[in-house]
């Protein structure tokens, strides 16, 4: 699953974002987004258009891979959730699968508990939707790749 390139269609791309702003609702969070390990966003909670979210996803990317480091060094898989507690916001990040993260960033209008309560539930949902995205780009790429002849090859980089 690491190494196969994922093509994200409309129906996928909404529904996650769907997702995204209903566990921003029920947890009562400020912003929701799901990045992938890479640090690209990958669907957001609509509050999330005030915000840096490039740097943020960029930035929890590194933190999952230097945390993913810091678990090695213990014996463990990885740190699948990771929590920074700030003076007002909090950052709650969770691992999904081998290819995304949910980073959610709540303040005192929500808890601890009630975040992780949340995450669990739409966790499981965005594992099924990322599922379906696998199965989708495994279908896509093998049918594209045959689809592609020496022709077709050969008239791309010729001078005529």
């Amino acid at each position: 699953m690491g190494g196969q390139q994922l093509v994200l269609h409309e129906e996928e791309f909404n529904q996650l974002n769907a997702l995204c702003d209903r566990l921003q609702r029920e947890s009562n969070a400020k912003v929701t987004l799901i990045i992938d390990r890479n640090g690209q966003v990958v669907a957001a909670s609509a509050d999330a258009v005030r915000m840096d979210t490039v740097s943020l996803a960029s930035l929890v990317a590194g933190n999952v891979a230097a945390t993913g480091g810091l678990a090695k060094i213990l014996g463990e898989k990885d740190f699948s959730v990771l929590f920074h507690e700030g003076e007002k916001d909090h950052l709650h990040i969770t691992l999904i699968g081998a290819r995304a993260v949910l980073v959610v960033i709540f303040d005192s209008r929500s808890t601890l508990g009630l975040v992780r309560l949340r995450v669990k539930k739409a966790a499981e949902e965005i594992t099924r939707v990322f599922e379906v995205i696998v199965q989708r780009s495994g279908q896509q790429g093998a049918g594209a790749i045959t689809e592609i002849t020496d022709a077709d090859i050969d008239s791309l980089f010729s001078d005529v």
